[in-house]
C-alpha cells in the first residue's frame, strides 16, 4: 500500500508543478505499474491495453454524442429561451429573478451537461436583468454559480457516465437516481432564494408582472427543447433505447432544433463540431490516464487494503461513508471536479462496495457533494468561471453570497446521505 501513497505524492508534486493532470496521472500511473513489476514491457502492455480497449468501448461514444447535443442547444440560443420563460412564471416575485435564474439553469445544465458552460452563460443572460431590477451583486451572482452546479447531476450528465464506466454501474440506473435529487436541489436552491430575502428583503426587488400571452409564449419558445429532454431521459428509463440510443437522438434532436430556431450557420456548425471534439478529446484524454492511474493502485493493492483496514476499525460503516464524503469536500477546495472524480472514485468504490453500499445511490452522492465544491472556498470552480465573465464582482462577494446555498446543498447530501430511498426510488422501478 505504500506505493500507491507515493504515487499519490508525486501526483500531487507534480500538480503542484503545474503539469496538467491527465499527464501527470499518465506518468505516475506508468512509471508506478513499472515500479511494481520491474518490467517496462508490462508497463507498456498495460498502457496500450487501457488505451485500445478503452478507444473501442462502444458505450463511450454517449460522451461525445451527449457533448454534441449540449453544444447544439447552446448555439441556438436556448439560455435566453429558458430565462425568459422562467422569468415570466417566477419574475414578478420578491426574488423572482434570481429563481428563474436557477430554474434556467437547471434546465439548461440538464442539456448541457457542464456546470462551468451554465454559469458562464447564464452569467451573460441573467446577471444583466438582475441589475436592471435592482438586485444585490451577492444574491445575482449566488444564484447563477448555485444553479450552475446542477450541470453535473441532472440527467443526461457525463460525470455519471464516467462514474457508471469506472465502477461498471448502470448508466440507466445512474440517469434514473439523479432525477429526484436534481429536482430536490433546484427546490432548495430556491429555498435558499427565500431566505436570503427573509434576511434582507432588497436583495431581491420583485420585477415586472408579465401578461399571460407573453408567459405561454416565452413557454412555447422552450417547448421543443423540452420534448426533446423527455424523449430521451423517458426513453431511457422506459428501456426503449439504450443510452448511447438515447444520446445519438438527442444530438440529432439538437441539430434539428438549432435548424428550426435558425441558429446553425456554416461557422457556428464548425464551430459546434469543433468544440465538441475539444471537449471529447480531453475528457478522453483524463479518463485514459486516470484508468492507467486506477491500474497502477490496484496492482500496489491501494483499495484491498483499505477495506482491511476500515473492517478492523471499530466504527460503524455510517462514518466510513462520512470520512470518504469529508475528503471529498477538502479536495474541491484543490481539484476540478472531474479530475476529483477519476481520481478517487477508483479507490473508494471498491470500499463502499465492501461494506456493502449500493453503487448506483454512492454514485450520486458523490456528485451531489462534488456539486457542493464547485461553490466551496477557496476554489469554487464555478465562482472562478464565473467571476471571470463578471469582472466587477469580486470573488468575496460571490462567495458570500453563495453560503446560504452552500448550506441547502450540504442539507441535501446529507438527506440523501440518511434517506438512500431519495436516489433508489425511480431505480428500483426499473425492474
Amino acid at each position: 500500500m505504500i506505493e500507491s501513497f507515493y504515487g499519490f505524492a508525486a501526483l500531487l508534486l507534480l500538480a503542484f508543478l503545474r503539469v496538467p493532470l491527465a499527464f501527470a496521472m499518465g506518468i505516475v500511473g506508468f512509471v508506478g505499474f513499472y515500479y511494481l513489476t520491474g518490467n517496462w514491457s508490462a508497463a507498456e502492455a498495460m498502457a496500450a491495453r487501457r488505451v485500445v480497449d478503452t478507444g473501442m468501448d462502444y458505450g463511450l461514444s454517449v460522451i461525445p454524442l451527449f457533448i454534441l447535443m449540449g453544444n447544439f442547444v447552446s448555439h441556438a440560443g436556448l439560455s435566453d429561451a429558458l430565462f425568459r420563460a422562467s422569468n415570466g412564471f417566477l419574475g414578478h416575485r420578491k426574488g423572482g429573478q434570481a429563481m428563474a435564474t436557477i430554474v434556467a439553469c437547471g434546465g439548461f445544465s440538464a442539456i448541457c451537461g457542464s456546470s462551468l458552460a451554465t454559469a458562464a452563460t447564464m452569467g451573460r443572460v441573467a446577471m444583466p436583468q438582475m441589475r436592471k431590477y435592482g438586485y444585490k451583486d451577492s444574491l445575482a451572482a449566488a444564484s447563477i454559480a448555485a444553479g450552475g452546479t446542477l450541470g453535473i447531476l441532472i440527467p443526461p450528465s457525463v460525470m455519471l457516465v464516467i462514474y457508471g464506466i469506472l465502477t461498471e454501474t448502470s448508466i440507466r440506473e445512474l440517469f434514473a437516481a439523479g432525477f429526484i435529487p436534481g429536482m430536490l436541489g433546484i427546490v432548495m436552491y430556491l429555498a435558499a432564494v427565500k431566505w436570503v430575502l427573509w434576511r434582507d428583503p432588497a436583495a431581491g426587488p420583485a420585477g415586472e408582472r408579465v401578461p399571460w400571452p407573453e408567459r405561454m409564449a416565452a413557454l412555447k419558445s422552450v417547448g421543443s427543447t423540452l420534448a426533446l429532454f423527455v424523449l430521451v431521459i423517458g426513453g431511457i428509463y422506459l428501456g426503449v433505447f439504450t443510452p448511447t440510443e438515447a444520446a445519438g437522438i438527442g444530438a440529432m434532436g439538437a441539430f434539428v432544433i438549432a435548424l428550426m430556431r435558425r441558429a446553425l450557420t456554416p461557422r457556428v456548425l464548425m464551430n459546434v463540431l469543433m468544440d465538441t471534439v475539444r471537449t471529447t478529446a480531453m475528457l478522453f484524454a483524463v479518463v485514459l490516464t486516470a484508468l492507467i492511474f486506477a491500474n497502477f493502485i490496484n496492482r500496489a493493492g491501494l483499495p484491498g487494503d483499505l477495506l482491511q483496514i476500515v473492517n478492523g476499525l471499530d466504527v460503524a460503516p455510517f462514518v466510513v461513508i462520512l470520512v470518504i464524503l469529508a475528503i471529498y469536500v477538502l479536495l474541491g477546495c484543490v481539484f476540478e471536479s472531474m479530475s476529483m472524480l477519476l481520481l478517487t472514485v477508483p479507490v473508494f468504490f471498491p470500499v463502499v462496495a465492501g461494506l456493502g453500499y449500493d453503487l448506483v445511490w454512492f454514485g450520486i452522492l458523490v456528485v451531489i457533494v462534488i456539486e457542493i465544491s464547485l461553490i466551496t472556498p477557496p476554489v469554487g470552480m464555478n465562482v472562478f468561471v464565473l467571476r471571470a465573465v463578471l469582472p466587477d464582482v469580486s470573488t468575496g462577494t460571490i462567495f458570500r453570497g453563495v453560503t446560504p446555498f452552500w448550506v441547502a446543498g450540504t442539507a441535501r447530501a446529507l438527506l440523501v446521505l440518511v434517506f438512500p430511498g431519495i436516489v433508489l426510488f425511480l431505480p428500483q422501478l426499473l425492474y
